[in-house]
């Protein structure tokens, strides 16, 4: 039988065409559903014939995480999960999964008022860091360096419409060299590990914001603690991002449609292959 494998996608980038060329490499019958536009009837079978798997690879985390849980809904199996996607959406959602599992990470308080915001930040200690529950690249994480900046920001913060605004995620400022490590976990393999550098100037290391990428040795800590973080969202194709404390590694994020375009310049494993053949051997079971 020739497996179906269905990409659900809202913008088609390097990695997509990369998991598009794998599949097709490997024989598969392949299936390309723009999210955007795609209907999903709650009420009867999907209209759409999405085979046997279908990879979702939305950009937009709340797109991405409703259509997953629609087709899961019809019996469809997803990668990842809509739960998996959930929680690595939502920092908070993220945080407490990976401290019920015992991973470590940093020191993250949260507060519902620009004062207790305030509050928090002076606990911990600056600098702090201010994050958005919701978002990615790096896009509204500020460090606070002193109370000052945190009154400005937290005041601005708070005039924002929306009520995910209106709630603080405040977490230490890890002392770390310039740089933290992503890891690509494919099910029960870490099949990438890389230093994210950032860029001279910028302390935020995503590649979104002109950080580069080198090869990081897989050790023995790194692999053990990447995969007790993916396990602690839910398993699946994941991005698991920790820092080089002086406590040691501390995970500080998960991301559930990881961008491997930078791990893949500086790794011998070619990333999309290990997603597809992943994918593939979930139907064969």
């Amino acid at each position: 039988m020739t497996i179906t494998l269905t990409l659900l996608y809202d913008r088609i980038r390097w990695d997509e065409k990369e998991l598009l060329d794998s599949a097709r490499a490997k024989g598969l019958n392949v299936k390309e559903v723009d999210a955007k536009t795609t209907l999903l009837n709650l009420n009867k079978k999907a209209d759409e014939d999405y085979g046997d798997v279908v990879l979702q690879r939305c950009i937009s985390h709340t797109r991405g995480t409703y259509a997953s849980a629609c087709l899961e809904s019809k019996g469809i199996l997803v990668v990842n999960k809509a739960s998996v996607s959930e929680i690595c959406g939502n920092k908070l959602w993220c945080t407490l999964a990976l401290i019920r599992a015992g991973v470590p990470t940093p020191r993250t308080i949260i507060a519902f008022t620009p004062e207790s915001a305030l509050k928090a930040a002076e606990e911990i200690g600056y600098p702090v860091v201010l994050k958005p529950l919701v978002g990615s690249w790096g896009r509204m994480v500020v460090a606070l360096r002193d109370r000052e900046e945190a009154e400005a920001i937290i005041e601005l913060r708070s005039q924002m419409n929306g009520a995910l605004n209106q709630i603080f995620y405040i977490q230490e400022k890890v002392e770390r060299p310039p740089r933290d490590i992503r890891c690509v976990v494919v099910g029960d393999r870490v099949v990438a590990a890389v230093y994210r550098v950032a860029a001279p100037g910028e302390w935020r290391t995503n590649v979104a914001r002109g950080g580069s990428t080198e090869p990081c040795p897989l050790t023995k800590e790194v692999e053990d603690i990447a995969l007790k973080a993916a396990q602690a969202v839910g398993g699946g194709v994941l991005g698991v991002d920790m820092m080089e404390s002086p406590c040691g590694l501390l995970v500080h994020e998960v991301n559930s449609t990881v961008e491997f375009r930078g791990a893949q310049s500086v790794s011998s494993t070619r990333i999309a292959d290990e997603i597809v053949e992943y994918a593939v051997n979930l139907v064969r079971r």
